[in-house]
């Protein structure tokens, strides 16, 4: 079974309670998460994977009342609380997703799905080199290559991060990363900070089908580019690369 795991928590040190603020007048990020993702062709699943820290019992409450299965593991060890949320439900392979991609392309997510399933890969990705604009981060991969870095990934950003142990061990693995044919991962419609919400509420309300695909928001930015300098003053991966200098220290102490 394919089946999407979305992790999603209150705690965000950038934007606290991002995920369950409302974007639309009526629906919070993480129902539009969601709904985008329900319009994949392959996806056969789709769970919430939270924390079991009280803060976060609202994300069991908003998932209850959506019909959404939800799992509650580790607060900092994700790739823990991915692989027991896997086995739990039985994925032989899973789709990973933050709760950041609010207006995630389903048809993205179907461009990686498609390449994964019909291949002997381990790992399809579209961030090694990325291309997408920030905001469509799609990470397939087998249950055997999340058990094997659940069982052998030590750093830091390894277990924060989920998928990293998979790169910085390419002999173990078949990976492969899929493009968009022009460079635009300058672009960000991701929910990482609060100057975020506001560019992807104007979107929102100015796209009137659904689902959203990225051609829509393209069309809105090539006339309105006004809207591109919103955001601007943040790059993707600012989270990932605090969690490197967290592996130097780990590596330091290790050896000392």
């Amino acid at each position: 079974m394919l089946g999407c795991i979305i992790q999603a928590r209150m705690g965000s040190t950038r934007f606290p309670g991002k995920v369950l603020e409302v974007i639309d007048g009526t629906n919070p990020s993480l129902q539009f998460t969601i709904n985008q993702l329900k319009e994949s062709k392959f996806l056969q699943k789709i769970v919430i994977a939270t924390t079991k820290n009280s803060e976060d019992d609202q994300i069991v409450s908003f998932a209850e009342k959506s019909g959404i299965d939800i799992f509650r593991g580790d607060s900092d060890n994700v790739l823990s609380r991915y692989y027991e949320c896997a086995k739990f439900f039985s994925f032989g392979s899973i789709l990973r997703v933050t709760a950041d991609c609010s207006l995630i392309d389903p048809l993205i997510v179907d461009k990686g799905a498609s390449l994964f399933l019909e291949n002997d890969y381990d790992y399809v990705t579209n961030t090694s080199h990325r291309t997408f604009p920030d905001g469509n981060e799609t990470e397939f991969f087998s249950f055997s290559a999340l058990e094997l870095a659940y069982n052998n990934a030590t750093l830091p950003s390894e277990r924060e991060h989920v998928t990293p142990y998979f790169y910085n061990n390419k002999e173990k693995f078949k990976i492969h990363n899929f493009s968009h044919d022009e460079n635009i991962s300058h672009l960000r419609w991701t929910l990482d900070y609060d100057v975020d919400i506001k560019l992807i509420k104007i979107l929102i309300s100015k796209i009137h089908t659904r689902p959203i695909h990225m051609t829509n928001i393209l069309e809105i930015l090539k006339n309105e580019p006004d809207l591109i300098k919103i955001n601007q003053a943040h790059k993707p991966n600012e989270g990932y690369f605090k969690s490197l200098k967290e592996d130097d220290e780990f590596i330091r102490k290790s050896d000392s």
